[in-house]
């Protein structure tokens, strides 16, 4: 939610103090409220605190470093997965790409960009924040096999009483794939709907999160989700 003044609350966690004045002082001055930390101990105070709507991290940091706030800011309810988390670092492997996405983030920037970039993917993800959040105002539970998914609350059910709160992404991943029982949904609508791009890290995001839906769902048999390996996932309820 923004605040009074329609300016949108941001956290930058950046410990290259002349970067992170240039990045506050350019959102600014694009309608966003700044409130800047320098290490991922002070982060987690400064979001406690603070409250932001979008968080903005890099990963090489003192004290505590990008991938450790991360998960104790998703662990430790400071913010829920509601809030967007853009991961901004000069580490370029894949693996601390995939690992960004599984703790929690959904975007993730190299050093050195342009601002404009890092503008529109913080525009992006809060587009697509808001999108979900207006998407699942009022859908139905659905019934798949033994298991009850409500969109409206991210919760997954089963017939023995016990449930669990999907984090958003999951949920969102979910609900598409449930939209179309039976049918094979494209790995490039997927893709574009829920992490706005195609490209190779969002790919390997999208598989992250299908291996956990699998388990979550591994309780009843006649419920699976489908490979077809380069075209897309399927999810299937036998009788």
């Amino acid at each position: 939610m923004e605040n009074a003044d329609n300016r949108i609350r941001l956290l930058l966690v950046e410990d290259e103090r002349t970067l992170a004045g240039i990045i506050a002082d350019t959102l600014s001055e694009k309608g966003f409220e700044v409130r800047c930390a320098y290490n991922g101990a002070d982060g987690l105070r400064a979001a406690a605190d603070f409250r932001p709507e979008v968080v903005v991290t890099d990963i090489m940091m003192p004290t505590m470093d990008g991938f450790t706030f991360v998960r104790r800011l998703r662990e430790e309810g400071i913010c829920s997965d509601d809030v967007p988390v853009l991961f901004l670092s000069a580490r370029s492997g894949a693996e601390d790409v995939v690992r960004g996405f599984e703790l929690g983030a959904q975007d993730y920037i190299r050093k050195p960009f342009a601002m404009s970039e890092l503008i529109v993917r913080i525009h992006a993800l809060l587009g697509r924040q808001r999108a979900r959040a207006a998407a699942a105002q009022s859908p139905s539970p659905i019934v798949l096999g033994r298991y009850t998914f409500d969109p409206s609350t991210a919760v997954l059910s089963l017939s023995d009483g016990s449930s669990t709160v999907l984090p958003a992404r999951e949920a969102e991943l979910l609900a598409l794939l449930a939209s179309s029982p039976g049918e094979t949904v494209p790995n490039t609508l997927i893709l574009k709907q829920l992490w706005g791009d195609d490209d190779y890290f969002s790919t390997r995001s999208l598989n992250v999160h299908i291996t956990r839906l699998r388990k979550r769902l591994a309780a009843d048999p006649a419920v699976s989700i489908i490979s077809h390996r380069g075209v897309g996932y399927c999810l299937r309820v036998t009788a």
